[in-house]
């Protein structure tokens, strides 16, 4: 008795998994706490209460945003240069 074949399976090192990206939640949630502490630290150490608590939580997020962009970016230059186009 023959063993049915198996369907022809694609190679691994093609294309972006999600082990690629496993930190950026994590990358992004730190980037807005500590953003978010220094803004309450600089407002308690200057007396302005909401301000750069605001400024901090915006200014984390942006920067989050920004590195996650250019870490999707990136791979997607990587895969399109791996697939040849």
């Amino acid at each position: 008795m023959e063993n049915p074949k198996r369907p022809e399976q694609t190679p691994r090192g093609g294309g972006l998994s999600g082990a690629d990206f496993a930190g950026v939640g994590i990358q992004f949630a730190v980037a807005l706490i500590g953003f978010l502490f220094a803004g309450q630290w600089l407002d308690k150490r200057i007396g302005t209460t909401p301000v750069f608590t605001i400024i901090g939580v915006f200014l984390g997020a942006g920067a989050a945003f920004y590195n996650m962009y250019r870490k999707i970016s990136a791979a997607q230059k990587k895969d399109d240069a791996e697939r040849g186009r």
